[in-house]
């Protein structure tokens, strides 16, 4: 497995999530790359979040380190078949392996039909709980711990990118403080993590936020579905940690890409640079480049915005 974009100075490794690239390219596969599939695999639950399912991506999945027990939710952005083609073959092989853990899978309207027609017509079925939620513009899912947004993105069909809020984490509770003042420990030092107030037995009242330190900010992920140039995407990717864009061409070829709603390498660049993003990962690749073209599309991407990456098949990143 291929490693790279790591942050090694982060001493706890359970808060860092991972990006694993399954695949990198654009409209169809090719001996370089896979269409599009990129896992996300959350810190501490290790439960891993796939956005986009092209052909093939359960045997990419395969080839991974990732655990198919782990596959929790999927996130499509939009029906091209580049980006749903593997969904029914993920999802009956799931289910001959006898997994029985609950899925969701999200996507824009169709999303449904498609799936329950191809498990119909197929004679497949799913063998665990398989939840389908067609999704507008606005919040998909908060579960406490992360909150997703879909955007609107700029294409020939309906399309949309996400954004992935961690929550905050609140501070470490100051245990010594409480104990030098007479708090007692027990079952209310729980509310007092999460900042909540308490009554002890001699009547005290003791606030937990004030004995909290400072928060740590959630990390911020956006993934980006095809497009080409729209103001949607300043919000998107405002100050996330990552950026996720599709570089489908290179620059001389900035009306063919937006003709067909894909965005070119400068134009995901600005982009990143223009929302604040800390890091720009560049994927969805046409075709025409092989491997020898990385080096030439890396540069055309940091020549605006210096913290870019490229991803390539079965990459991962550490967040």
């Amino acid at each position: 497995m291929i490693m790279i974009g790591l942050n090694l100075r982060s001493a706890n490794r359970e808060d860092i999530m991972h990006l694993t690239f399954l695949g990198t390219g654009a409209g169809a596969p090719s001996l370089q790359r896979n269409v599009t599939a990129i896992a996300l695999t959350l810190s501490k639950s290790g439960d891993t979040w796939l956005f986009d399912c092209g052909e093939a991506t359960q045997h990419q999945f395969m080839r991974s380190a990732l655990k198919p027990s782990k596959l929790e939710k999927i996130f499509i952005t939009h029906l091209h078949g580049d980006h749903i083609f593997g969904l029914p073959g993920l999802l009956t092989s799931r289910s001959m392996a006898g997994l029985l853990e609950p899925m969701t899978i999200y996507g824009p309207k169709g999303i449904k039909q498609f799936v329950e027609t191809a498990l119909s017509l197929s004679g497949s079925y799913t063998g665990f709980p398989l939840e389908i939620v067609e999704i507008e513009a606005g919040e998909v899912l908060d579960d406490g711990e992360f909150r997703v947004i879909a955007y609107p993105m700029n294409h020939v069909v309906e399309c949309y990118g996400y954004r992935i809020e961690q929550h905050d984490k609140p501070g470490f509770l100051d245990a010594p403080r409480l104990k030098a003042e007479g708090v007692p420990r027990g079952p209310w030092y729980q509310d007092l993590k999460e900042g909540k107030r308490i009554r002890l037995e001699d009547g005290r009242e003791i606030n937990g936020a004030e004995y909290l330190g400072p928060a740590t900010r959630g990390k911020v992920i956006a993934i980006f579905g095809d497009t080409g140039p729209t103001e949607a995407a300043l919000a998107l990717a405002a100050n996330v940690d990552v950026m996720v864009h599709e570089t489908t061409l290179e620059a001389a070829m900035a009306e063919k890409a937006n003709g067909r709603g894909h965005s070119t390498t400068i134009q995901a660049a600005e982009v990143a640079k223009q929302a604040g993003a800390k890091r720009m990962i560049a994927t969805h690749f046409s075709s025409r480049y092989l491997s020898g073209d990385r080096e030439r599309l890396l540069a055309e991407c940091q020549s605006v915005f210096a913290a870019t990456e490229l991803a390539r098949d079965f990459a991962v990143f550490e967040i």
